[in-house]
């Protein structure tokens, strides 16, 4: 292991040591981690099938890329955050299927999971975590608990109805997300991304504006036919992406949609109407595949909650939440050989 991996790891140890005091702890009210909601989150989640300690214990299978982003002019005017000033910068990205399965095929009717960090002017880094459907599949951490535990209770050789299929009677929201990732992109570079959950950007003058980000891919969005995703490789979303970037970046058009008055940002499974208020914040431009992609991603941990000057957390509490499960997840897979 080089020394620059080696010290990446002993700095990821200490914050990872300092969030999971702070979030699990403390955030959701637990005296200890085991009793907190994100330990409970993480135990039942490392019980899916498939799932590898060696790996992520959601989105294990995945793809780190590195590019810049340009910020558009716009973004100025509603946040002072360093990356939407001037000049383009660095960003590590890595795109996943969002699956504990490490193995499972690119071909499978997943949601897609895409994590940005900015590699900031002054050395700092400022992380974006999202998902390839508008809207979360759940609006609290209780429900995403009992979500997961209906995921592990279920048994396909079991009669109907399962678990699963009794959380989705009676969580319509949840069925609709589960009905709308079932198409395949053609491609990572083909495919929307959303945060989901709000921030709240601060500009120069102290006016504080709740958003969302949304991404779009400037190829367009385009998924497979379930004929065309059935013939693909099970690595086919990795491949393809290699194939693309030797042709030139794979760029996306970030933007923040604005809230309006009254609207709600606690729960990232309600999402706004379509006629709010968009602000272009910029472009991320992705050029290459790392040289070592699996050592990165092992390395690599994303906190939603990692933010800058000039964004801020808004009363949606799932930032926290993933922020404290990521870092348990790290833990266990620095912890393997």
């Amino acid at each position: 292991m080089s020394r620059s991996r080696r010290s990446m790891q002993r700095i990821a140890s200490v914050g990872l040591l300092a969030s999971t005091a702070f979030w699990a702890g403390t955030a959701f009210g637990g005296d200890t981690p085991e009793q907190s909601l994100p330990q409970q989150i993480f135990d039942t989640m490392v019980q899916l099938p498939g799932s590898n300690p060696k790996f992520r214990s959601a989105h294990a299978k995945g793809v780190v890329c590195e590019g810049t982003f340009a910020p558009a002019k716009e973004a100025t005017r509603l946040s002072k955050a360093a990356h939407f000033q001037s000049g383009s910068i660095p960003v590590i990205v890595r795109f996943s299927d969002a699956d504990a399965n490490p193995a499972i095929p690119d071909n499978s009717a997943i949601p897609r999971g895409m994590a940005i960090r900015f590699q900031l002017p002054d050395g700092g880094k400022t992380d974006l975590v999202l998902l390839s459907h508008n809207g979360f599949v759940v609006g609290t951490g209780e429900d995403f608990l009992a979500l997961q535990k209906a995921a592990v209770a279920t048994d396909p050789s079991k009669p109907h109805p399962w678990p699963i299929e009794t959380f989705l009677g009676s969580h319509p929201i949840a069925a609709k997300f589960i009905q709308e990732t079932q198409a395949v992109p053609a491609s990572f570079g083909t495919q929307a991304f959303f945060s989901n959950d709000a921030f709240i950007f601060v500009n120069d003058q102290g006016a504080k504006q709740a958003a969302r980000y949304k991404l779009f891919p400037l190829a367009g969005q385009q998924n497979l036919t379930e004929a065309d995703a059935k013939s693909k490789s099970p690595d086919f979303l990795v491949e393809e992406l290699k194939t693309r970037l030797a042709k030139g970046p794979v760029q996306f058009r970030m933007v923040a949609q604005l809230a309006n008055a009254g609207d709600q940002t606690s729960d990232p499974s309600l999402v706004w109407p379509e006629d709010r208020k968009t602000v272009e914040l910029g472009t991320v431009s992705i050029t290459s595949v790392v040289a070592d992609s699996d050592a990165a991603q092992k390395a690599l941990l994303f906190f939603p909650t990692n933010l800058t000057e000039g964004i801020e957390l808004s009363n949606d509490p799932f930032p926290q939440l993933r922020t404290s499960v990521y870092a348990l997840s790290f833990a266990r897979r620095q912890q393997q050989p």
